[in-house]
């Protein structure tokens, strides 16, 4: 029997099977949401959504395609687990996170079923490592309901500006306020710290705005410890999509090519901090 038909036989115990030649490209994408240990992972034929949360108020979502897998099989229209996803990325970074050119690990992940661990076989310069780590019990994940008909506001960006004002955002002030307009500011950033308030404004013509679909002026809070973790995501995007919608929920889109430039998306949705109503003037 030949190796690669022992290997189809080896391969069809298993509800899912994925292969590819880099594992960074999946390791890049989940490092973009791995803000809590555990995450929730869906497994379909359009490929993997993993999903991390906090506190019912924030949660993320990667995409990584069917498409940047070179081999990927499912038997089943949906397959759900739950995994420690820093024991995940310690397994896939487990030959280092060095990006020397020409030398990548090729990643092979195998499922088997409800109960059953997600297997890893790593291989670089012929080194090979099997990692079984143990899946868990799925959560119910939070519906954070936020569909594209109630989108009050959208602005698509290039991300490198935004890089620029987050990087130097005030963490001394508990919330981020943002400002959409149809009319002028537009889009404006604003915090309230120890030292004052500090205000980012972008114009619809700017450079850095590729597309801009204000509809109503909207002022809306968010925690910023809440949208700490969204930095990782952003330092790794080349674009970003901003909406907000008819109860001042936020979602954050980012468009992150990997080494082959093929693009995955991670998204985040945010839920608006309630306090501001509790304010004078409100």
């Amino acid at each position: 029997m030949s190796l690669s038909t022992q290997q189809a036989d080896n391969d069809s115990q298993y509800l899912m099977v994925a292969k590819l030649d880099n594992a960074r490209h999946v390791s890049t994408i989940l490092k973009a949401i791995h803000f809590k240990d555990t995450a929730t992972i869906f497994a379909s034929p359009m490929g993997l959504k993993v999903t991390t949360e906090d506190a019912k108020c924030v949660q993320a979502n990667a995409f990584i395609q069917e498409a940047i897998f070179h081999e990927f099989t499912i038997k089943e229209e949906q397959i759900i687990f739950k995994i420690n996803l820093t024991v995940l990325l310690e397994c896939l970074t487990i030959f280092g996170n060095s990006s020397v050119p020409g030398v990548t690990a090729s990643l092979k992940m195998c499922y088997a079923g409800y109960g059953q661990p997600l297997l890893l076989i790593l291989e670089e310069d012929s080194v090979v490592t099997d990692c079984s780590i143990k899946t868990l019990e799925p959560d119910e994940v939070l519906d954070f309901d936020f569909c594209s008909t109630n989108v009050i506001n959208k602005i698509i960006m290039k991300s490198e500006c935004l890089k620029e004002v987050f990087s130097e955002l005030d963490m001394t002030s508990e919330i981020l306020q943002i400002l959409m307009s149809p009319d002028a500011p537009y889009f404006q950033l604003s915090t309230f710290g120890n030292s004052g308030s500090t205000q980012s404004d972008f114009s619809k013509e700017s450079d850095m705005v590729e597309s801009f679909q204000c509809t109503k002026t909207q002022t809306n809070r968010y925690k910023i410890s809440l949208l700490k973790p969204t930095v990782k995501a952003l330092g790794l995007s080349t674009r970003i999509s901003i909406r907000t919608d008819n109860r001042g929920f936020l979602s954050l889109q980012y468009m992150i090519k990997n080494e082959d430039n093929q693009v995955c998306f991670v998204e985040f949705y945010c839920a608006p901090d309630e306090e501001l109503d509790d304010e004078p003037g409100h």
